[in-house]
């Protein structure tokens, strides 16, 4: 059983960093193709971040230049660097695995950007 557990948000002034964290349990890490979703209060979850097994990265447009997703398989850890965050990236981020045609979803951390 794949899961993943996420941390690393919490609350931050608008224009600071964050760096959100993903381990995911089991052997599947290298080949998973990776992603961050996040989900605001009244709002339906939303694709922030992708990288592949490879290392390729791709953005929703309006974290680029902001957001950096990377990997580590060594460590089977995702992460998301935040910078410049602003009030409209409050939410929940939700880290997702996708390995062998299955979906996997960890349980959410919050990310808070308020002065």
């Amino acid at each position: 059983q794949v899961q993943l557990v996420e941390s690393g948000g919490g609350l931050v002034q608008p224009g600071g960093s964050l760096r959100l964290s993903c381990v995911v349990s089991g052997n599947s890490f290298s080949i998973a193709f990776m992603r961050w979703y996040r989900q605001a209060p009244g709002k339906e979850r939303e694709f922030v971040a992708g990288i592949s097994s490879g290392g390729r990265a791709n953005y929703v447009d309006s974290v680029k230049s902001r957001f950096t997703i990377s990997r580590d398989n060594a460590k089977n850890t995702v992460y998301l660097q935040m910078n410049v965050l602003k009030p409209e990236d409050t939410a929940v981020y939700y880290c997702n695995a996708y390995i062998t045609n299955m979906n996997y979803w960890g349980k959410g951390t919050l990310v808070t950007v308020s002065s």
